[in-house]
């Protein structure tokens, strides 16, 4: 049913968790996989502040990070025999969630898989959620993966250990 599975992943546990049911999903449907990691120039700072500070150091970084992130999905992906490509995209002036979209059209996703940190409160409505923007927009179903549910296998695993 999914050939054509998009995963947006940035190297957090949760992203790592949801690249982990997109692969079981992609054996299972015999499907595809598009990871695709995305270096945000601006980092939420506004002109004057890039202007200001020499980024090309950190933005080298990410970068390489973004490297070993997509690569690192990419080769779990061949040992379990799933075929799979990555993207890894610079941007500036954008939102993540416009590119992730973007991008999941462009390549023609059947079905996106990406992690959700869950965030409420202050931290949510500072940081804003790249997953809720692509849920309201996205034209193809969405499976997200929440950090909360990494959090209670953890707990389990941790009491069956006692």
């Amino acid at each position: 049913m999914y050939r054509r599975i998009f995963v947006p992943v940035d190297g957090s546990a949760v992203s790592k968790l949801a690249r982990d049911h997109a692969l079981a999903l992609a054996q299972t449907q015999r499907g595809r996989l598009r990871f695709l990691h995305v270096v945000d120039e601006s980092l939420g700072l506004s002109r004057a502040d890039i202007v200001a500070v020499d980024m090309s150091g950190l933005l080298r970084r990410l970068w390489e990070s973004g490297e070993k992130t997509v690569g690192e999905a990419a080769s779990l992906a061949r040992r379990k025999k799933v075929k799979a490509d990555t993207s890894l995209l610079q941007i500036r002036g954008r939102h993540v969630s416009d590119v992730i979209l973007a991008e999941a059209k462009k390549w023609r996703a059947d079905l996106i898989v990406m992690g959700t940190h869950g965030r409420q409160g202050l931290n949510h409505l500072l940081l804003g959620s790249d997953a809720e923007r692509v849920l309201q927009e996205t034209p193809v179903p969405l499976l997200l993966v929440r950090e909360a549910h990494m959090k209670s296998r953890a707990k389990k695993r941790a009491r069956k250990s006692r």
